[in-house]
């Protein structure tokens, strides 16, 4: 079998993550925070360890501001709908996901908030000229933007958008999902003010686990308010970090494993597992282009890029041929429209979408040659 759906969820992970999470659930099964016993101590560090090096992967100052929710999308809503005010505009662009569009459009279906949208072409890149046009025409509470596509692969120039923003003192939130652990990233030298990331996806732990980090003095409201095991006896919430926004009793399980899978990319170095999994895009593209009617969509061959391969065939709707690839030759691929409808109306492959794939750290060469020869046989059964 040939796993190509990292982009959705990684696998396989490293044997240390599953290890992790055995441990906690046969040796520790406590509450962390709930209980003065030893074993509420350890599930604890746990936690603290996974937020310790949460904030190392990014290199961002302050691990009390790392604060865990169940997935980027939840992050995501935390950091719009904590933020946006009534009556602001707000700025994102054409190629967003789902997780970031849809809590916009339902403050815009409210009327409390004007949304606009800075154009993407279908190469991944923003239009500085529609940008610079938008930003001396209005004035702007958030922008949200997508540091690397699901769709396309391509990564947004975030050092040459934020300090656009910045001119407008804008409030700037990083679609991080598909770039935290596949690219090296520094909160400080990006001068991001919230960075929304996932655990399951390149930071190799388990699913139900993400978060976001939050720069000094930028202090959404929480989306839940409860029980935090600190301050029991006051009948409001708790306003430090991370207590104000992790109300309830967290997945302290998957914390531990992605505890395991940060550590992993930690010693791995982001910047050797992006080399490893750049050389697999760049090799099976090269494969690809060259199909007869087969439509390579996103950056140009070449170009620093995520892992992350969307691709069409002339007269093959992209479900048929995710259908051949996993029923004839036991390949794992991603169909249709990956919760980024917006981002395929920009590419121009709505509705049906596209196939795609998406390498991880654990994928070889040799299985990228293999791919390249299934699709190559598939594409030319449909001539």
């Amino acid at each position: 079998m040939i796993y190509l759906d990292n982009g959705a969820t990684s696998f396989p992970k490293p044997p240390a993550v599953m290890e992790a999470m055995t441990r906690y659930a046969t040796a520790v099964g406590a509450s962390p925070g709930r209980s003065g016993h030893r074993l509420a101590a350890d599930a604890g560090r746990l936690v603290f360890q996974a937020r310790e090096l949460a904030a190392s992967l990014l290199k961002a100052p302050d691990s009390s501001r790392i604060i865990f929710t169940k997935n980027a999308t939840e992050a995501l809503n935390l950091a719009i709908l904590g933020l946006a005010r009534s009556g602001s505009r707000i700025l994102t662009t054409t190629i967003e996901h789902n997780s970031v569009i849809r809590p916009l459009r339902y403050l815009e279906q409210q009327g409390q908030i004007i949304l606009d949208l800075i154009p993407v072409n279908p190469e991944g890149e923003v239009s500085f000229e529609v940008l610079q046009q938008l930003l001396n025409k209005h004035t702007y509470q958030l922008a949200i933007i997508n540091h690397g596509s699901n769709v396309t692969g391509s990564i947004s120039p975030l050092q040459e958008i934020i300090p656009l923003f910045r001119k407008q003192e804008i409030t700037v939130i990083v679609d991080g999902a598909q770039t935290a652990g596949a690219i090296p990233i520094d909160m400080d030298d990006l001068d991001i003010d919230i960075f929304c990331f996932t655990g399951h996806k390149s930071l190799l732990g388990p699913q139900g686990t993400g978060g976001l980090y939050l720069k000094s003095g930028i202090n959404p409201l929480p989306l839940i308010r409860g029980g935090t095991g600190s301050r029991s006896e006051a009948e409001y919430q708790p306003e430090f970090l991370p207590d104000y926004y992790e109300s309830g009793t967290p997945n302290t399980i998957g914390l531990a494993g992605l505890a395991a899978g940060l550590d992993f990319v930690n010693k791995s170095t982001v910047a050797a597992i992006h080399r490893h999994e750049y050389a697999l895009t760049r090799h099976l593209c090269e494969e690809l282009k060259n199909i007869p009617g087969l439509t390579l969509h996103g950056p140009p061959v070449g170009k620093d890029r995520l892992p992350v391969i969307s691709f069409t065939i002339d007269h093959l709707a992209p479900s048929e041929i995710g259908f051949h690839l996993d029923r004839q030759y036991d390949m794992m691929v991603r169909v249709g429209l990956h919760c980024a409808p917006l981002a395929h109306k920009t590419i121009g492959t709505f509705p049906r979408g596209t196939v795609r794939l998406t390498p991880g750290y654990f994928n070889t060469m040799e299985e990228m040659e293999k791919t390249a020869r299934a699709i190559r046989q598939i594409a030319g059964s449909s001539r």
